[in-house]
């Protein structure tokens, strides 16, 4: 792995994991994926050619997908994507020998542990129903629109807007504590995420063990038939530890 190519790293893994022959690495054809190996740790790496540019969408989704594929079967410290390093010595010396102690103890803390991603967005005529009910200026502020032109109610339809927005920040952080308190019998690690739409509901990373993701399927199945027409609640994982643990960053 030298002379016109380089090493892509994707993460690390224990030292005795072997890709499966399917596994694909970024690259168009897709690149052959390897591990470089430094004792009981090791880091999955493709040869590239070096000056390909990254950051296509099918290099972040094969980046993903080999780390998501990973952590379903072995602890995985991802790398930020677009980690390249010379050479397998690069990565060998620079990356796991001079981390080799910080690298062991993340692994040893993800053993059996894995990230899931859970989503909940609004229902949008039913939250507005919500959280207008009983609310009067709100009430009052939808009647006054009703049937009349944009730039007639201008300054009626800002200021409805802008106490929805509001009402949904709240009501969005009581919702996130409510699922985060659902799951605290799997003793989870949490990050609350920042939400991608005006009509998220809760949007967090869990890392739990991998055993119990049953357990976290069934406790989210029973709040999406509560929340019925309310909320549209999705899981995602397992995944890689994105949201609590990163590899240092290797320096090319």
């Amino acid at each position: 792995m030298s002379g016109e190519t380089a090493v892509y790293v994707y993460g690390i893994v224990p030292g005795d994991v072997e890709p499966e022959d399917s596994a694909s690495g970024v690259g168009d054809p897709p690149s052959e994926v390897s591990v470089v190996r430094h004792g009981d740790i090791a880091a999955l790496v493709s040869e590239i050619p070096v000056g390909r540019p990254l950051g296509t969408p099918d290099d972040l989704t094969a980046h993903a997908r080999l780390l998501d594929g990973s952590a379903a079967v072995a602890p995985v410290l991802p790398l930020r994507f677009g980690a390249v390093m010379t050479d397998a010595d690069a990565v060998e010396k620079e990356l796991l020998a001079d981390n080799e102690d910080s690298l062991r103890a993340a692994m040893t803390e993800l053993e059996g542990r894995a990230q899931f991603v859970i989503k909940g967005r609004y229902v949008e005529k039913a939250i507005l129903r919500e959280l207008i009910a009983g609310n009067a200026e709100a009430e009052r502020l939808r009647e006054a629109i009703r049937d009349k032109s944009e730039d007639a109610t201008r300054n009626e339809r800002i200021a409805l807007g802008e106490m929805i927005g509001k009402a949904i920040e709240q009501r969005r952080a009581a919702d996130t504590e409510r699922v985060i308190g659902e799951l605290d019998d799997l003793d989870p690690m949490v990050n609350r995420r920042q939400p991608t739409h005006e009509e998220d509901a809760v949007h967090i990373a869990v890392l739990i063990e991998l055993a119990r993701q049953g357990d976290l399927e069934q406790t989210l199945t029973e709040l999406a038939q509560e929340w019925d027409g309310r909320v549209e609640l999705s899981l995602l994982g397992p995944m890689a530890a994105y949201d609590f643990v990163v590899a240092p960053q290797p320096e090319g």
